[in-house]
């Protein structure tokens, strides 16, 4: 099932399902649809809290039935979507973990995971401007698959890790790398600049994604081709990543880990292909969906 957080005429944000036709949206909120969720507070990420799986199986069986009223039902082509899970409580990525990207740089393999954190509050959706601050130095773009934690996960082994998936999403991992040049190779500025982190459309349940490592990843920049890969050369895969940060620290529902992005990145192209305001990038992650973004310049409080 594909779930997503959209807008209608400048009201709250709704949740969603997207229809088999990929052209109309079950709109949760609507009273047709108050026996799926119950009490449960109408996010996705507490959504996620309470139990996706269940949820899901309510809401096929209702689709399925057609126990839903048609005023429950809206157009794609009338909502704005916003990032699946708007405020995630965090965002923890992975560095240096694809083989093709590492060969590209002549680059060790590390031995474990490099991890990072990016604050929920970087988070912005489809088609929300990427913000570049000034004087920031080299800006790069990093598509990546984005796995959804879907039950709290502390000191876990790989074997059991893959249980705690609830789904998937497309990100783009903005790097502030002028910054991170300048902190002597730390994560923590150049990672963390406002609107910086676009994830959508959809939260795609686990059940979905048969292989998230058969996964074609591209990302063109004005129509220029920059990296053509896929999941398939991740060093560390998800299981391991879940298992390693879990051990670093707890994972619950709705944290987002970014396992990382393919050969392609900006310094390795000529001419290099950093991200000017005025731009837009577009990332499509096979199965999962579309995510486009333009770049500006400035800063969310400035604007």
């Amino acid at each position: 099932m594909r779930y997503l957080t959209f807008i209608t005429n400048g009201q709250a944000p709704k949740v969603g399902v997207l229809l088999n036709d990929s052209l109309r949206v079950l709109d949760l909120s609507h009273a047709s649809c108050s026996d799926i969720v119950g009490g449960v507070s109408l996010s996705l990420l507490e959504m996620v809290k309470a139990g996706l799986p269940s949820i899901t199986k309510k809401i096929t069986n209702k689709i399925e039935s057609g126990r839903y009223d048609q005023d429950a039902v809206v157009n794609m082509d009338s909502i704005s979507i916003c990032s699946p899970i708007p405020n995630p409580e965090k965002i923890v990525g992975a560095a240096y973990n694809f083989t093709d990207a590492l060969d590209e740089r002549s680059m060790p393999y590390p031995t474990e995971p490099v991890i990072f954190i990016r604050s929920g509050n970087t988070v912005i959706g489809p088609n929300d401007p990427i913000l570049i601050p000034p004087d920031v130095g080299n800006v790069g773009y990093e598509a990546e698959l984005a796995v959804i934690i879907g039950k709290r996960a502390l000191f876990i082994e790989p074997k059991d890790a893959m249980a705690c998936v609830v789904g998937y999403t497309v990100h783009n991992d903005i790097s502030g790398s002028g910054m991170i040049k300048q902190d002597n190779g730390n994560f923590v500025r150049g990672k963390n600049m406002p609107a910086s982190a676009p994830f959508g459309p959809f939260l795609v349940t686990a059940d979905e994604v048969t292989n998230p490592y058969g996964i074609q990843i591209k990302l063109d920049v004005d129509g220029r081709l920059l990296q053509n890969g896929t999941t398939g050369t991740m060093l560390f895969k998800i299981a391991e990543l879940i298992s390693y940060i879990s051990k670093q620290m707890p994972l619950e529902p709705g944290d987002i880990i970014a396992t990382g992005t393919p050969a392609g990145l900006a310094m390795v192209h000529q001419p290099t292909a950093w991200l000017e305001p005025g731009q837009t990038v577009h990332i499509e992650l096979e199965g999962l969906g579309v995510l486009n973004n333009p770049i500006k310049k400035g800063v969310p409080f400035l604007e």
